[in-house]
């Protein structure tokens, strides 16, 4: 019996969540879930009586993993970051939360916001593809044992072994790690608000306070337009480069804040830059315990920001104050109001 459009339907959404999480890529998680519904009306599983779901996420998983093995074997050009994707609400696909099961469960070690973080997705970069694929599921998804092997086609010594192995790896992620919660959101939000006002002013005093000494900054053109091939690093260098690229600004952009992976960030549009082709990027920061910025990431590959369109700007005294200096009027808000 074939398979009808909305069985389909009803679990886009996790296998979204779950492609994103393992590839950090919004178009190839697309690309994913549209190869597994055409296999399920293609190859459907032999008892279609049963429940769809496991043999979805199983066919989903599988296709990540081999995705995953010839990304790093044809390289990538510069520095990787995850692509932006909305968060907005409960109704973006990478907010997603699955019902548990109840049996054999652990207590999740990663909510699924924290799961779909930069800092998050760039720690498990350092891992197989088989031992992202059962951190994942393990530890964000709250499957269990037997759930994660049935899934991964792994015995469940196996996934045992391997998941003792993954968290191993994400040791330094787990001692500096710093949970996504309210407070560190609106720190995030402040901290971003003054970094663009206090650059459109030229104001470099107000920068080197807002800056950790040592900062660093990644930017990702994917080959595709012009970024720093390496990370920069240290105060000093990163204020030459910010200040260098503003000056190369042809005309003021479009800014507009958002939530992009469970943070604020900034999307700009309409960007008009002498020494690149990238005419939209968006613009994410970490903050440390005291507020001050101590990463800068910036993602110009036009095939990383295929989710952006998806999302809805958000409006703060901030960013409004942002926006108005875009456009060469005075703010509504001065320093003294973050």
């Amino acid at each position: 019996m074939p398979v009808s459009a909305q069985v389909l339907e009803n679990d886009r959404r996790l296998l979204w969540g779950l492609c994103y999480r393992m590839t950090g890529n919004a178009a190839d998680a697309d690309d994913l879930v549209q190869e597994t519904f055409v296999r399920a009306l293609q190859n459907p599983p032999r008892r279609t009586d049963e429940p769809w779901r496991p043999w979805l996420v199983r066919v989903a998983m599988n296709l990540s993993r081999d995705l995953l093995r010839k990304r790093r074997h044809r390289g990538y050009t510069g520095q990787w970051l995850p692509s932006p994707v909305p968060t907005d609400d409960i109704e973006s696909p990478a907010s997603y939360e699955p019902v548990a099961s109840p049996d054999d469960s652990p207590a999740t070690r990663y909510d699924l916001i924290e799961s779909v973080s930069f800092a998050f997705l760039l720690a498990l970069e350092v891992l197989t593809p088989a031992q992202r694929a059962v951190l994942l599921l393990r530890d964000a998804f709250d499957y269990s044992i037997s759930e994660t092997a049935s899934a991964l086609d792994m015995t469940e010594a196996n996934v045992k072994v391997t998941l003792h192995r993954a968290r191993q790896r994400m040791r330094d992620y787990d001692k500096e790690r710093s949970p996504i919660t309210s407070t560190r959101r609106e720190a995030t939000r402040r901290a971003l608000e003054q970094f663009l006002l206090y650059l459109n002013a030229r104001d470099v005093e107000g920068l080197e306070r807002l800056l950790t000494e040592d900062v660093i900054s990644v930017s990702d053109g994917g080959g595709e337009v012009a970024a720093a091939l390496n990370v920069i690093r240290g105060r000093d260098k990163v204020l030459r480069l910010v200040l260098g690229l503003l000056e190369k600004i042809e005309a003021a952009p479009q800014a507009s804040f958002h939530s992009f992976n469970g943070s604020p960030a900034v999307l700009f549009e309409d960007v008009r830059f002498r020494t690149s082709a990238a005419t939209r990027y968006t613009l994410h920061i970490e903050v440390d315990d005291s507020g001050r910025i101590r990463r800068i990431d910036a993602v110009l590959a036009p095939g990383k920001l295929t989710a952006t369109g998806k999302a809805h700007a958000t409006t703060t005294p901030g960013a409004v104050a942002v926006a108005e200096l875009a456009e060469n009027r005075n703010p509504s808000v001065a320093e003294g109001d973050f």
